[in-house]
């Protein structure tokens, strides 16, 4: 059963959203901003996560401890994450103990002072989590790609931004881009379980309406993708390969037929990426292909984590299965599994809390209006096999793709000419 969304906009721009499931006993509550690592500067690139992580640091009556504490006391959990385009806070706790989460939360958001001895004890914390991702091959090459792909455009550049820049950032160079872009207009409240909405909004209101607009912020700026081959000398055990493409924007009509197209070709165990290049020849244990949607653009690639010797056999299997995405219809059958297996997800995700929540948020942001499951089901059950050829034929034949490499390989000529099919 999909329940009905709630809007409220408070007279500052603020949006109030929430969907009531009435079967929980659970709330789960998220504050969002229309503001992420695409709207920085090249100076500013980590402000956004570094400010993600001080909203936790102490506010005018919350030390950083009293504010974990206090969750830990009801027994919530509380974390918040930064993207290209927004940034989130969220918690959830029983619905009993829903007035206690929104005063901490709306306390956090509205009254941090990012005091600068709190920001010196942070700044290694994060100097930590750019290490463990440089570490991490299979999340580094993601980071590396971005940057080949999207070039010298905010997109390309790290979510946690660079450790020059970090040990840079002090209070006011973090109090002036919070107030300059957490504006009233790009901040949207959403929160589904056990809730009702006008009580909701007589708790949280009040405290968001004394947030006051400022001057406009920057446009963001649409980069084209880059077509190019980037190999990444590192001593490791495998060879970590991405491929881009320009993808989609988030609200592109074409956007259901590229989820299905996405599902067909690396999507899942049954895809044909999956099932060539591990089950058939056992080149890989991770592979797959991935989206990532923006407000105006969007980026389509596959990745597999091979043994260096096999690197060249595995871009040749990709481009393979590229060129006959773009050239050959897919299947019936394809086509209806594909449908199934993106139903049945989108149906089990529903009955998580924080999931609705997460759909309340993302729908307000991106299309300002909500998007009803049976709607969405309809739209991917309506597409055909020639919209999926039309499709990957208007991805694939503009560009040639990015090839981005980390590990032991340096034959860049040889994969030049291998893209050189495109």
């Amino acid at each position: 059963m999909e329940f009905p969304a709630n809007k409220t906009v408070l007279k500052n721009g603020v949006r109030i959203l929430s969907v009531k499931m009435p079967h929980l006993r659970s709330v789960s509550m998220g504050v969002w901003v229309n503001v992420g690592a695409r709207d920085e500067a090249a100076s500013e690139n980590g402000l956004s996560h570094f400010i993600e992580h001080m909203i936790f640091k102490g506010t005018h009556k919350r030390t950083a401890f009293e504010i974990a504490k206090e969750f830990d006391l009801i027994g919530g959990h509380t974390n918040a994450f930064t993207g290209m385009e927004t940034t989130c806070y969220h918690a959830r706790v029983l619905d009993t103990h829903m007035p206690v989460m929104i005063d901490i939360l709306s306390d956090i958001f509205l009254n941090s002072v990012f005091d600068d001895k709190e920001v010196e004890r942070e700044r290694p914390v994060i100097f930590h989590e750019i290490d463990m991702v440089e570490d991490s091959p299979e999340d580094y090459i993601h980071v590396l790609s971005e940057r080949a792909f999207w070039g010298e455009n905010s997109l390309g550049r790290s979510i946690l931004g660079t450790q020059e820049n970090v040990v840079r950032f002090d209070s006011n160079i973090i109090k002036n881009f919070f107030h300059r872009f957490y504006q009233p207009d790009r901040v949207v409240i959403a929160i589904a379980g056990n809730v009702d909405h006008e009580n909701f909004v007589d708790l949280i209101g009040p405290a968001f309406e004394s947030i006051k607009s400022g001057n406009p912020t920057p446009e963001r700026v649409t980069p084209k993708g880059c077509s190019l081959v980037e190999l990444h000398d590192k001593s490791i055990e495998q060879v970590h390969i991405s491929l881009e493409t320009t993808g989609l924007a988030v609200g592109d009509p074409r956007r259901y037929a590229l989820s299905i197209l996405n599902t067909i070709f690396g999507g899942n165990m049954s895809s044909r990426l999956f099932q060539e290049i591990r089950e058939k020849k056992s080149l890989a244990y991770t592979v797959y292909s991935f989206m990532a949607t923006y407000g105006d653009t969007g980026m389509w690639g596959a990745y597999a984590g091979v043994s260096p010797d096999k690197a060249k056999e595995a871009v040749s299997l990709i481009i393979k299965e590229i060129l006959r995405i773009r050239t050959e219809k897919i299947s019936s059958v394809e086509l209806d599994d594909a449908k199934q297996y993106l139903t049945g997800n989108l149906y089990l995700a529903s009955e998580s809390v924080d999931n609705q929540m997460v759909r309340l948020a993302q729908n307000e942001i991106h299309f300002h209006q909500q998007h009803r499951l049976e709607q969405i089901v309809n739209k991917i059950n309506a597409a055909t096999r020639e919209d999926i050829l039309d499709l990957a034929g208007d991805l694939f034949k503009e560009n040639r793709p990015t090839l981005t490499m980390l590990g032991p390989v340096k034959e860049k000529n040889a994969f030049d000419d291998m893209m050189a099919d495109f």
